[in-house]
């Protein structure tokens, strides 16, 4: 009760020195926004999936005033939204019928852990965090990842399609063709990321991956720097989208190496969509975002293409917002 106490006054000390609120936001039609408020605590997640699981990190991050438990319990709510077709059991699956998962999670001080190509695992993100804490490794990825599950007490889900994910899989065979679908199915990811009102961060991304994909495949969500990077000493960012244009680029880890050159947040995303963009082909079937904020609470977002979302939560509030976009 005590802690609980101590972290609700520093919290509620640092909200009264923070300036304006996301109410004064101008957007034009092009979705570009100016971003200049500072928040601690900040939560932020992709898409309008990323609302509910803000609501349960909030709400974890006010009681324990942990950033970890925070960040693992907020994605672990889109883990078991059945009406969630991208990320857990439920989400499409690869070209085989079999939903594979993949998740990464880090702290602040370096510390992360990731799962790839895991089957029967209700909760990936939450096996993530037990590769960083119970191993000496940083990734686990298919049989042995579902090994190291059974000896950590995790319970087989039986491993079968969703009635709505097998009814498109039929659909899907028909013809066995495989493109991406821009906002549509590459809504295939949670990343969220958070930061404590004491300068603590952390994050977390959890997917079912690209729906029909090879067997066998990761995208960017389990490598960490790609999908996910966090450094307390600069900032945090996380991304969404076709995974194999931001493994190329290395974007999460690039947009906390340009907030460390002293680039803010918002244009650290430019910048990391540029080089996105200059370093993929066929961009017209590309679409990708990227979310950070730096140690000082400013935040910001950039994608591809319109159509991408983030979800906000700090003490003046909770929003979707419509991130700016360099491709019409």
């Amino acid at each position: 009760m005590t802690n609980r106490r101590s972290f609700i006054k520093k919290s509620l000390l640092g909200t009264a020195i923070i300036g304006p609120t996301l109410s004064h936001m101008a957007c034009n039609a092009k979705g570009d926004s100016k971003i200049e408020e500072k928040h601690k605590p900040l939560i932020l997640s992709t898409w309008a999936h990323g609302m509910p699981a803000n609501d349960r990190a909030w709400e974890v991050l006010l009681s324990t005033g942990d950033v970890l438990n925070a960040v693992e319990q907020g994605v672990m709510v889109t883990e078991l939204d059945q009406s969630n077709l991208s990320v857990g059991l439920q989400g499409l699956p690869d070209r085989e019928g079999i939903p594979t998962l993949d998740a990464s999670i880090m702290l602040g001080d370096g510390s992360c852990g990731s799962v790839g190509f895991v089957r029967q695992i209700k909760h990936p993100i939450s096996l993530a965090r037990k590769v960083m804490e119970n191993t000496p490794h940083v990734m686990l990825v298919g049989e042995g990842a579902r090994q190291f599950a059974i000896e950590e007490g995790y319970e087989l889900e039986e491993e079968k399609l969703s009635p709505r994910a097998n009814e498109m899989f039929q659909d899907w065979k028909k013809t066995s063709k495989y493109k991406p679908i821009i906002n549509i199915e590459n809504h295939d990811t949670i990343g969220m990321i958070a930061l404590g009102p004491d300068g603590k961060m952390a994050g977390s991304c959890t997917t079912s991956g690209l729906a029909y994909k090879m067997h066998g495949r990761l995208g960017d969500s389990p490598i960490i720097g790609a999908g996910l990077f966090v450094d307390e000493e600069v900032g945090a960012a996380t991304a969404t989208g076709l995974g194999e244009s931001i493994i190329r680029i290395c974007g999460s880890f690039l947009i906390v190496e340009l907030m460390r050159q002293g680039r803010s947040p918002q244009e650290a995303c430019e910048e990391a969509v540029r080089r996105l963009i200059s370093k993929n082909k066929n961009i017209d079937d590309i679409q990708a975002g990227f979310i950070a904020f730096n140690k000082e609470g400013e935040f910001g977002a950039y994608a591809v293409r319109q159509g991408f979302n983030y979800a906000v939560h700090h003490y003046q509030g909770q929003n979707l917002i419509d991130s700016k976009y360099k491709l019409t």
